[in-house]
């Protein structure tokens, strides 16, 4: 892909809302005919049948905890359901979407929500792993092939994208998210919403996106889930909330609120975010849902029993309750009380039957319901085919030293590691539909690319050894059986096998269930059993390729010090094993770039590039005591935001400027020259960050602005041009007014946010 992405976000936007007033008046009809439909509608319905569309039940089971919904037919039947999710395939889509069709008095059809977070049932990798692609046509084309396949087994509404900011590698649901930076979380945020969704509701593939967590999720303390947040309005606004709008900006049709609390009010009964900030500030038509129990776990808060938090809920903009009917069982006796208004019921009823005409349910309920589609499109090969290279994308190489990858096709290896012959685990965290057994592993993959290589196997170590953590995951599924042999034994082998070959290619990292929520992690090193493998392994003098799948940043110090070649994985989907392979044998060439930083250790956390500078900012070099530095540790990362290296090298010139200033209103454009020094042919992601160095309020070193990912044959030359207009320099002040300030800007280019150029400019007044 060549893309410029300086302006990308800029014009996504403006091109959403260029889209939205040119069809406004196209629309009007539209919508007119859809308010008159509603308010007939409407007029007919009981006070218990407008709070029925309020609620969300869970029928089946997955990773998002138990049943608690009960009753289910019989609730149906009475119009008390707006909508279900955790039930998919067409047969059982319809049995429930015929009792509402054929047993209720006005019906009123369903909506079938679930959660296709990287996929339905082909399954890519992990969003964090997805974002490590810089390539947003191949992340929109992950949610189009997602949204296809779950549209074909009955479903028209996903929980997804996570669009959160995410910036401590403790959190579990860091894997969830786009990683750090508001700006790429932005685009991507845009990329998922318009391959969820289309362009029209009226195709048959599209289904309903669901921005989530609203918001400010990924700044839970101490990176616990469900923690509390607490910052300042001005780094709210131009670090986290930015890829929420743009999401909005872009069409997106439903809101979850978050778990935290937002300056002292839980997201979910927060009046300011879901109705000042969502609705009246950035003009959301959709409706906005709960997350899973959200609005019973406002008591837990200390806001009120049931029927006092549901109702702070309804009155702060959350329009359905997930799973814990505190609408269904109070909003009435809250209504008798005057703790609520008519008018509030119906605004929350009348978004929820929008959503539901938009989609065409009321037209053809059975719109979402057909079983040949879902012969052919779920799993087809095409859609395997587009996961593998999506894989292959997100792969990053964090090391390889003298030339160790790839791997020559008649090599001679030993293959070793709990993850290195195993299916389980490669479609990740948060695969609610996927079927593992469906995955490929890292040595079917290996014997499917490289039919003529010698590989010999051992386990070398059980995936998990630790008995806290393993009794955790293994009661949400992750199905790890400890091997019959003693650690010692399991090392011996893997010893005994890797002496008698070339190479040792090392599988190692974390379960998938490791990853995801309710996560979280204090230490980020590999488990102390696989670390022991490895230095055992490290002990034999034979070169080492560690091959990592993992849904945090880990902490690889040691790693990084004493083997030759590392490649980042993450957890690839169900095509992972051939991906891997392909990267390995140098089929293709790595050209991911991480997302997050990677900290050296958990006591630099949080630890990103975006950073803001200190009064007394430490040089990395100098023993001057009083300066903002740990005595034990470097302040620098391991590997920076942007890092990822390729098979062959890439020389970027110094970023050259057109002119030197400007004003308000003009551009400036930025170039360098991009040349392959290397020996293969290989794709490169040129970054570009500005800095503000001086502003009304403090500003970060660098903030990302634009990249563009670019192919170059071997010796080849390109030349990349960045376009920087005055809108790339603004940003909330203290007065939360999105502006622009005259003064001296620095722009840098490079490899990563870390290795680059610089060049002054100044915006003039």
């Amino acid at each position: 892909m060549k893309k410029s992405t300086s302006l990308f976000f800029l014009a996504a936007i403006f091109s959403a809302n260029s889209l939205c007033a040119q069809q406004k008046k196209a629309v009007t009809a539209t919508d007119q005919k859809m308010n008159t439909f509603i308010n007939q509608l409407m007029s007919k319905m009981t006070l218990e049948e407008k709070i029925g569309q309020l609620n969300l039940a869970a029928v089946g089971f997955d990773v998002t905890g138990p049943i608690l919904s009960q009753g289910v037919n019989e609730k149906i039947e009475k119009g008390l359901m707006g909508g279900v999710f955790n039930t998919f395939t067409p047969q059982a889509v319809r049995k429930l979407q015929e009792l509402a069709i054929t047993k209720s008095r006005l019906k009123i059809p369903l909506l079938f929500g679930y959660d296709v977070i990287h996929g339905h049932k082909t399954i890519f990798p992990i969003p964090l792993g997805l974002s490590t692609s810089w390539d947003l046509d191949l992340i929109e084309k992950s949610a189009r092939i997602a949204a296809r396949e779950a549209s074909a087994d009955g479903l028209n509404w996903t929980f997804s994208p996570m669009v959160d900011i995410a910036r401590d590698p403790r959190w579990g649901r860091i894997a969830e998210s786009s990683g750090e930076d508001p700006y790429l979380g932005s685009l991507i945020g845009v990329a998922m919403v318009k391959g969820y969704q289309t362009n029209s509701f009226s195709n048959k593939d599209a289904i309903l996106a669901c921005v989530k967590h609203f918001a400010l999720y990924g700044a839970a303390e101490a990176g616990r889930d469900y923690n509390t947040t607490d910052m300042s309005l001005i780094k709210m606004y131009n670090e986290y909330l930015p890829p929420y709008k743009a999401a909005v900006d872009a069409g997106a049709g439903s809101v979850m609120a978050s778990f935290n609390d937002i300056n002292g009010t839980p997201a979910t009964g927060n009046h300011w975010l879901l109705t000042d900030l969502l609705r009246n500030q950035w003009g959301f038509k959709g409706f906005v849902v709960s997350d899973y129990t959200g609005i019973n776990e406002l008591e837990a808060h200390g806001l009120g029993d049931l029927q006092t938090v549901s109702a702070k809920a309804l009155n702060a903009g959350t329009d359905m309750d997930m799973v814990g009917e505190g609408f269904l069982t109070t909003l009435k006796k809250s209504l008798q009380e005057k703790k609520i208004s008519q008018a509030t019921i119906d605004q929350a009823c009348r978004r929820i039957l929008e959503a539901k005409y938009k989609l065409g349910l009321f037209a053809d309920p059975y719109k979402y319901i057909d079983e040949e589609r879902a012969k052919t499109e779920i799993l087809s090969q095409k859609n395997r085919a587009d996961a593998k290279t999506i894989a292959e994308a997100s792969m990053v190489l964090l090391k390889n030293n003298n030339q160790l990858l790839p791997l020559k096709k008649n090599a001679k290896i030993a293959l070793i590691g709990p993850l290195a012959n195993n299916k389980r685990d490669m479609i990740g965290n948060w695969s609610a539909a996927g079927e593992w057994s469906q995955a490929i592993s890292v040595m079917q993959g290996l014997k499917n690319v490289a039919p003529d290589m010698d590989i010999t196997y051992a386990k070398g170590a059980n995936l998990v050894d630790d008995p806290g953590i393993l009794k955790l995951i293994n009661a949400n599924g992750a199905d790890i059986v400890a091997d019959e042999k003693s650690p010692e034994k399991l090392i011996s082998e893997a010893v005994s096998v890797a002496k008698n070959a070339d190479v040792a290619v090392v599988v190692l990292g974390e379960s998938a269930l490791m990853g995801g929520e309710a996560t979280s992690r204090t230490e980020l090193d590999l488990l102390p059993n696989q670390k022991d493998l490895l230095k055992a392994l490290a002990a034999t003098g034979k070169p080492i390729i560690l091959v990592l799948m993992n849904s945090h940043p880990l902490t690889l110090v040691w790693e990084d010090a004493n083997v030759p070649a590392i490649l980042e994985t993450w957890f690839g989907g169900t095509e992972a094993g051939n991906a891997i392979a392909d990267v390995l044998v140098g089929n293709y060439n790595p050209a991911g770039k991480l997302t997050t930083t990677f900290p050296r250790n958990v006591g630099q956390i949080p630890l990103y590039y975006n950073h803001k500078s200190t009064g007394r900012p430490y040089d990395g070099v100098s023993n001057e005591k009083y300066k903002s530095r740990y005595i034990d540790s470097s302040n620098d990362p391991l590997y920076p935001f942007g890092y990822g290296l390729s098979y062959t090298s890439f020389a970027i010139s110094p970023v050259q400027l057109n002119k030197v200033s400007m004003k308000a209103g003009q551009t400036i454009q930025a170039t360098v020259d991009v040349q392959n020094t290397g020996d293969f042919d290989g794709q490169e992601v040129v970054q570009l960050y500005i800095q503000d160095i001086y502003g009304s309020v403090t500003r970060p070193v660098k903030e990302l602005k634009g990249f563009q990912k670019i192919f170059l044959k071997k010796g080849e030359t390109k030349h990349v041009t960045f376009t920087i207009s005055t809108e790339m320099l603004k940003f909330y002040n203290a007065d939360l007014k999105f502006a622009a300030e005259p003064g001296d800007f620095n722009v840098f280019t490079g490899s990563n946010s870390r290795d680059v150029s610089s060049a002054k400019f100044s915006l003039l007044n």
